[in-house]
C-alpha cells in the first residue's frame, strides 16, 4: 500500500506553507510521488486514445475470406488480420500495456469506412482498397496485396469481356470499387448495362448463379474464394480481361501521422524480415479453416514487387 498520499491527507492540513518554505518544499516531493509516473510522450491522437482507455479497436469482416473471416468457433482470422495482429503487438509496446484489450467490431462493405472515418475504429483489417477518393475520409497502411477486378460468369454465356455485357445485366457488391468501375464504364462506354446491387460478396453471386445477373464483377482473388463453395464450379469461368488494379491496405484514421508511421513500420519489417511469405503461403497456398480448402495461389509479381519496395500508393498505375 502506498501511504504517501494518505500521510499527505493527514499533515496537510496542520502545515501553514506560507512561513515554512521549506515545509512547501517537502510537501510537494512527496506529491511527486504520490503521482505515477508519466508513460512515453505519444506523437499520436489514436495511441493517446488507446494507452488511456487501454483498449484497441479492430474492424474485421464476417465472410471474406482468406483476409478477414470467423472461423468454426466465431474468431475473426485471415490474412488481414494476422497482419493487424502483429501491429497489434507493436502497439502494446508502444503505450506500455501488454494487457492491451483487444474490441472486435464486426463491419460490412457498407459499414467499414465510416466507422474508421469517425474514429470508432483504429485499424480496419479486411478487403479494402486504397483509392484517392477514400483517402478524403480515412487514411491507409502500406499496401498489403494487390487484385483485380475480373467477371465471373457461367461459361456456357461466353462472357469474357465487359463489352459482351452490352444492354445486359451485371452485379456486383454495393460500396465496393468493382461496383464503381461498372458504373464508370457504364457511363463512359455507354453499355447499356442493368447494374445489380449484392448486400455481399455471397448475395452477389447469387444473382449470378440464379440467371437474374449474366456475370458477377469483384476482385480476382475474391472470385477465387467464393468458387470454392459453388456447386459445379468447372460451370463458371474468371475473365482473362482485367479491368482495374486494387490495391489493398489497413484501413486508419486520417490524419494521424505517427499511427500511421507505426502501422507501416510492422509492415514494412514483415516485408523485410521475409515473414511475410510465410503468412502468404498459410492464408493463399495451404488449406484455411474451417473447411480445409486452399486457394493455391501463388504471389503475383505485382505484389513481390511491392514487398521489395513498400508503397502506400493509391494510383494502380504505380503498380504496372
Amino acid at each position: 500500500m502506498n501511504l504517501v498520499p494518505l500521510l499527505i491527507a493527514l499533515l496537510k492540513p496542520t502545515l501553514n506553507l506560507r512561513r515554512q518554505p521549506w515545509l512547501a518544499l517537502l510537501f510537494l516531493c512527496f506529491a511527486g510521488l504520490a503521482q505515477p509516473a508519466r508513460s512515453e510522450q505519444l506523437d499520436s491522437v489514436t495511441l493517446r486514445k488507446i494507452r488511456d482507455t487501454g483498449v484497441i479497436v479492430l474492424a474485421y469482416r464476417v465472410d471474406s475470406a482468406p483476409f478477414s473471416y470467423l472461423d468454426a468457433k466465431l474468431r475473426p482470422i485471415g490474412y488481414s488480420v494476422e497482419i493487424c495482429q502483429n501491429i497489434i503487438e507493436a502497439v502494446k509496446a508502444r503505450v506500455a500495456n501488454p494487457e492491451l484489450e483487444q474490441k472486435l467490431v464486426a463491419v460490412s462493405s457498407a459499414t467499414r469506412m465510416p466507422l474508421v472515418a469517425n474514429g470508432s475504429v483504429d485499424l480496419e483489417c479486411g478487403v479494402t482498397t486504397n483509392t484517392l477518393e477514400r483517402q478524403k475520409t480515412q487514411a491507409f497502411s502500406l499496401t498489403t496485396f494487390v487484385a483485380e477486378t475480373r467477371l465471373l460468369s457461367k461459361r456456357a454465356t461466353g462472357i469474357k469481356t465487359l463489352a459482351d455485357l452490352r444492354g445486359k445485366p451485371v452485379a456486383s457488391t454495393i460500396a465496393t470499387t468493382s461496383i464503381q468501375l461498372l458504373h464508370q464504364a457504364n457511363l463512359n462506354e455507354q453499355l447499356g448495362l442493368k447494374i445489380l446491387v449484392g448486400q455481399d460478396d455471397r448475395d452477389g453471386v447469387r444473382l449470378l448463379q440464379s440467371g437474374r445477373a449474366l456475370a458477377y464483377a469483384m476482385d480476382d482473388v475474391l472470385l477465387r474464394m467464393l468458387l470454392l463453395g459453388v456447386a459445379n464450379p468447372d460451370d463458371y469461368e474468371i475473365s482473362a480481361e482485367a479491368f482495374s488494379l486494387e490495391p489493398y491496405a489497413i484501413g486508419l484514421p486520417r490524419g494521424d501521422v505517427g499511427f500511421k508511421a507505426l502501422v507501416d513500420g510492422v509492415i514494412a519489417g514483415l516485408y523485410q524480415s521475409g515473414e511475410i511469405q510465410a503468412i502468404y503461403r498459410k492464408w493463399f497456398q495451404a488449406a484455411i479453416p474451417p473447411r480445409g480448402l486452399s486457394l493455391n495461389l501463388p504471389m503475383s509479381e505485382v505484389f513481390k514487387r511491392v514487398i521489395a519496395k513498400p508503397t502506400d500508393s493509391a494510383d494502380p498505375q504505380h503498380y504496372r
